[in-house]
């Protein structure tokens, strides 16, 4: 009986040692990963399906990340900010290649930024390939991940894993069910969901939307989705439309950044990930261009804005050059009946819309041949330069009696009216005025080009024409109300004297052209041309006798082959600014990642505002201050001279001229865009807002981690 005791007593012990060999068996078990990686945002480990190798030339793995409640990782396209988890395999043996495959994300915005990744707990499948099936796996991975809540911590550690070879079919581990919910979480092709993209358009409209067609089994409930494009270009969260072919669902999603690179999406392929609760794809699609939407609702938007605009060109910088052609042509009316000088200033407004037509034709054919285009370009080119000032010179001279033309007889019959006045004076005098005018930008006036020149041929053609009755209203009103002018005396020996300054405003237009002009080719160039303009308007004064009717012109004539010289000399190198670093948008990103507030200016030697808001604003103490101060860079870039670059970082605002000026931040990624007139408080709140909440612009530069948070 002692006997049987013992002998149960021994299958006792033997049931207990084979019941805690079995409970030690998923530690074993356990040998399918790596030991963790821990940090105080949450913990990373690689585990692999299978303990071992069998003659699979695949292993199954994962990378399983446990974050600490309110901490995230990022998916392979982050958004605005942070990076995905990256892996160097090197060091690894019979390792041929490895793959992350990405579960479909989550959307996070904060503050207007947009970033897609995980939370929680996440497992990221990796499909293995075996250099040699039937061998041992060992791999070292080296891992960097960044980690965000309300800071960003980034890390770095390396992960390894070994699995011996077992003959036969390997082993599931526990691990294999893991792996495989995540894997499940991959979007495939959409086909098991009852999902399909069928196509994809970009709608030229301000913002760009991207309008994505999905035929779909069931009604979408939450939809999101992620486009992957090219640098420059972000999506914003899609918007359901409503959509009347049963069966599909229309989703619309706003894209900002750079013009170029938007207009860059038609097509080219698109990878788009397309998620909806538990159902998924992804696809790649080409978008195509869809015509801008077919009604006239901008009429009422953008039709006053350049009204506004034009009628406020009259009272910018750029009526100093023609303010005295304005003044002659009011002081050419006085004494005149009401019916003369009615039809003059209707002449001259028809010159100002004219002109506007003109330039609407120019701009529509540029922008037709693929050729950039914007106000005020024509002040790029040396030779336009040249001429304008050759213009002004010979106006000058004409006011200051040098020389009369008189019209031919035939012209002057066909330019005659009523009592004979001349009118194609009033319109050359509209025209000319408009010329000069384009250097200027005004409030609003870059809002109603911009949206003119992003569109098609009609919308510019209508813009441009409100855009001339703006600058023209003034000359309308005088003509509805002829009696403003009727007060002054008729003209008489006071003009001569009038003439003589107003020439004197013109010959100072002229000194100012040259000044651009030296900006683009330098000294010798802008010094001959001035020289020949001088020897003209002296020419024109000894012409006046008949001994000098032939030198002269001759002369003049040997002299203008001296400009083709001259302009061939290379242009002039800029001078270092200690203030202002040369315009690099490629930086811009790399700045307000670390944590950089970045000012840009876009300017140009020729543009008049442009100088207005630097004296007044840019370099008032309180703005030049937080400007200079650490943590802020101030780039500007010079358009005086044609730049592709400047050009399409112009358009990726939806703007053609300038001034242009932009903050970026940690706050603001892709921009913010001021008007065009500055103040200091407008710059100063955009400097204070792209840094963000707690902090002030100029006061001390972010860390880089913190920079990459959101």
């Amino acid at each position: 009986m002692a006997r049987d005791r013992a002998a149960g007593g021994w299958w006792v012990r033997a049931a207990l040692g084979l019941a805690l060999l079995l409970l030690a068996l998923p530690a074993r078990a356990e040998d399918g990963a790596s030991p963790w990686f821990e940090t105080d945002q949450g913990k990373v480990r690689l585990i692999a399906a299978s303990p071992e190798t069998g003659g699979s030339a695949t292993v199954e793995l994962g990378l399983e990340f446990r974050l600490a409640p309110h901490w995230k990782i990022y998916w392979r396209s982050p958004g605005d900010a942070g990076f995905p988890p990256r892996l160097d395999w090197t060091g690894s043996t019979n390792l041929a290649d490895a793959q992350i495959q990405w579960p479909a994300p989550r959307r996070f915005s904060v503050q207007g930024l947009e970033t897609l990744g995980y939370t929680d707990t996440v497992v990221l499948p990796i499909r293995a390939q075996l250099a040699r099936p039937g061998a041992p796996l060992e791999l070292h991975a080296a891992l960097s991940y960044l980690t965000c809540a309300e800071i960003c911590v980034p890390w770095d550690t390396v992960l390894s894993l070994a699995l011996p070879v077992h003959a036969g079919a390997a082993h599931s581990s526990v691990f294999a069910a893991t792996i495989a919910r995540a894997a499940a979480h991959v979007p495939g092709d959409g086909r098991a969901a009852g999902l399909e993209l069928r196509s994809a358009s970009l709608v030229p409209v301000k913002p760009a939307l991207l309008e994505l067609r999905v035929k779909t089994a069931t009604p979408l409930l939450a939809p999101d989705a992620f486009p992957e494009g090219p640098n420059g270009v972000a999506f914003g969260a899609p918007r359901l439309a409503q959509d009347d072919i049963p069966g599909e669902a229309l989703l619309r999603l706003p894209v900002f950044g750079d013009r170029a690179a938007i207009d860059a999406l038609v097509g080219h392929p698109l990878s788009v990930t397309l998620v909806d609760g538990e159902r998924a794809l992804e696809a790649t699609v080409t978008p195509e261009a869809a015509p801008p939407p077919a009604d006239f609702g901008w009429l009422l938007s953008i039709l006053p804005l350049a009204l506004l605009g034009g009628l406020l060109l009259n009272v910018m910088p750029c009526v100093l050059p023609v303010l005295s052609i304005k003044l002659l042509s009011v002081a050419g009316q006085g004494g005149k009946s009401r019916g003369a000088v009615r039809l003059g200033f209707i002449a001259t407004a028809a010159g100002v819309l004219l002109s506007f037509l003109a330039l609407a034709g120019v701009m529509v054919a540029l922008k037709s041949a693929g050729l950039a285009v914007g106000w005020g370009m024509q002040f790029q080119e040396p030779l336009f330069l040249i001429g304008m000032v050759a213009l002004l010179t010979l106006f000058a001279a004409n006011l200051w009696g040098f020389f009369e033309v008189p019209l031919p007889q035939w012209l002057a019959g066909l330019a005659s009216a009523g009592e004979g006045h001349v009118l194609l004076g009033n319109v050359a005098t509209g025209a000319f005025a408009t010329l000069l005018a384009t250097p200027c930008s005004a409030p609003f006036l870059g809002t109603a080009i911009g949206f003119a020149l992003a569109a098609g041929p009609a919308q510019i053609f209508v813009v441009f024409l409100a855009l001339g009755i703006g600058l023209a209203s003034p000359y309308l009103l005088v003509a509805l109300m002829p009696r403003l002018v009727l007060w002054l005396p008729k003209p008489g020996r006071w003009m001569l004297g009038l003439r003589r300054v107003l020439g004197l405003a013109l010959a100072g237009t002229a000194l100012w052209l040259l000044s651009v002009l030296v900006a683009q080719t330098g000294w010798r160039a802008a010094l001959a041309v001035g020289a020949l303009m001088a020897g003209a308007a002296a020419a024109l004064w000894l012409l006046r006798a008949p001994q000098a009717r032939r030198a002269v012109p001759a002369a003049l004539f040997a002299a203008a082959f001296l400009v083709p010289a001259l302009l061939s000399a290379p242009p002039p190198a800029g001078a270092a600014d200690a203030f202002w670093q040369p315009f690099d948008q490629a930086a811009i990103d790399r700045l307000v990642g670390e944590g950089h507030v970045v000012f840009v200016d876009v300017t140009a030697e020729w543009c008049l505002t442009c100088k207005l808001n630097k004296e007044l604003v840019i370099a008032a103490p309180d703005v030049n201050a937080r400007l200079m101060a650490p943590g802020v860079v101030a780039m500007r870039a010079d358009w005086t001279r044609p730049s592709d670059v400047i050009a399409a970082y112009l358009r990726g605002f939806g703007r053609y001229g300038i001034p242009f000026n932009a903050v970026y931040g940690p706050h603001a990624p892709h921009g913010l865009a001021l008007s065009e007139i500055l103040t200091s408080d407008q710059v100063l709140a955009a400097l204070g807002q792209a840094a963000g909440p707690g902090r002030v612009a100029g006061t001390a530069a972010a860390s880089p981690a913190a920079a990459g948070q959101e």
